[in-house]
């Protein structure tokens, strides 16, 4: 997640709130690594409005937002 991009909209907290959270005028991820498979980060990443959160598989390819 980039916090430089992020405007703290929430998006990502309500579709996912067991990995993103606001953390005052941000939101942040709750860990660093999340199960292989688990959709709902990519989910978050698709609805963030300002494109700040980015899903690397475990190789490190960027995977999401999907276009």
């Amino acid at each position: 997640m980039d916090p430089g991009q992020c405007m703290g909209s929430g998006m990502c907290a309500g579709t996912a709130p067991e990995l993103f959270v606001l953390d005052g005028d941000h939101a942040r991820p709750v860990r660093e690594q999340i199960p292989e498979g688990d959709e709902r980060a990519l989910d978050a990443a698709d609805i963030c409005p300002m494109q700040a959160i980015t899903v690397r598989d475990a190789e490190g390819k960027e995977i999401g937002p999907r276009a």
